[in-house]
Formats: structure tokens, C-alpha cells, sequence
């Protein structure tokens, strides 16, 4: 994620302090890891370091004073740059669940292996159960039901990845062990 560029995407519909963008950020993207408070200044200062954003005034709200944020035009610019240049698809395999499979079909019989790709089978089938129940649930937002669809999808594709991994696992352990 370029938390960069979901800064300025959250300063286009107007200004913002920092507490504000990071409530925003954590609303709008409930499945991502949530932004700490220090990663948020930090990324404002380089922001307005190289004039993508500039002070738009200072207030209390019964707390600090806190600094808004706006868009320059440079930072308006960036920001329809980043979300025109199409992103492209992963190039390489990396992902941990992958390593994990791998280094068990490398060091474990096929047992072994097939009981950790079965573990694994049934760790993200119960995520799919909770994401689902998510979507279900009456106060779910947009957002909610956003996030919890691209988070399915992906452990749709890992479960079926598992799936046909499993049906391998004798096949490859042998052209490993040969």
C-alpha cells in the first residue's frame, strides 16, 4: 500500500488533521493494518516537504492544537498520477503461506506435509467464515463489505491453491526425494 497516496486521496475532499486522516484511513480501509499515529505525521511532513500538501490552518477542538493539511496542485497531480498508472500484477511469488509449503514438502514426509496443507485448509476456511459473517452483519458497511470481498477472494484463490497443492503432494515429494 502506498500510504502516501491514500493520504492525499483522503486530503481530496478537503482538508484534514493528522488524528482526522488516520480515523479516515481506518474507517475506509477496514481490513488494512491499521495507521499508527507517528507513521501518519511522518508521511505529512515528507508530503509537505515536497510540496504535495501545505498547512490550511491550526486548531483545537478541545485538545493540541493540530494542523490541518490541504492538496497543493502538485499534490493533486501526484495523486491523479498514482491512480491513472495501472498496477501492475505481482512478478514474483511472495507470499509466506508459499514458503511454508514449500519448506514442508522439502523437509516433512508426505504425511506431515499433507496434515500442515490440511491445518492451513482449515485456518483460512474459518477466516472465509468470519469475513462472510462480516458481510452478514446489519451494521456492515460499505466499506466493511468492500474490504471483506477482496480479503474472500484472496483466500478463495489460497484455498483453492491448497486444494490442488494437496492432490500433488505425493508426486512432489517423490521428484524432490528421487
Amino acid at each position: 500500500m502506498s500510504t502516501p497516496h491514500v493520504l492525499l486521496g483522503l486530503l481530496a475532499a478537503g482538508s484534514k488533521h493528522g488524528y482526522e486522516l488516520k480515523r479516515a484511513h481506518d474507517a475506509r480501509l477496514p481490513r488494512a493494518r491499521p495507521l499508527a499515529f507517528g507513521q501518519v505525521y511522518a508521511t505529512l511532513g515528507r508530503l509537505e516537504r515536497d510540496g504535495l500538501v501545505a498547512p490550511a490552518g491550526h486548531g483545537r477542538d478541545g485538545g493540541p492544537e493540530r494542523t490541518a493539511y490541504a492538496l497543493t496542485e502538485e499534490g493533486h497531480a501526484a495523486l491523479d498520477r498514482w491512480l491513472t498508472t495501472v498496477e501492475p500484477p505481482m512478478p514474483y511469488v511472495a507470499s509466506t503461506l508459499f514458503a511454508k509449503v514449500v519448506v514442508a514438502l522439502l523437509v516433512a514426509d508426505v504425511d506431515r506435509a499433507r496434515s500442515y496443507l490440511v491445518a492451513q485448509r482449515h485456518a483460512h476456511t474459518a477466516r472465509l467464515r468470519e469475513l462472510t459473517a462480516v458481510k452478514n452483519e446489519p451494521s456492515a458497511t460499505v466499506d466493511d463489505v468492500v474490504a471483506a470481498d477482496f480479503a474472500i477472494a484472496h483466500l478463495d484463490a489460497d484455498l483453492r491453491w491448497l486444494h490442488t497443492t494437496l492432490a500433488r503432494v505425493a508426486d512432489w515429494h517423490r521428484e524432490v526425494h528421487a
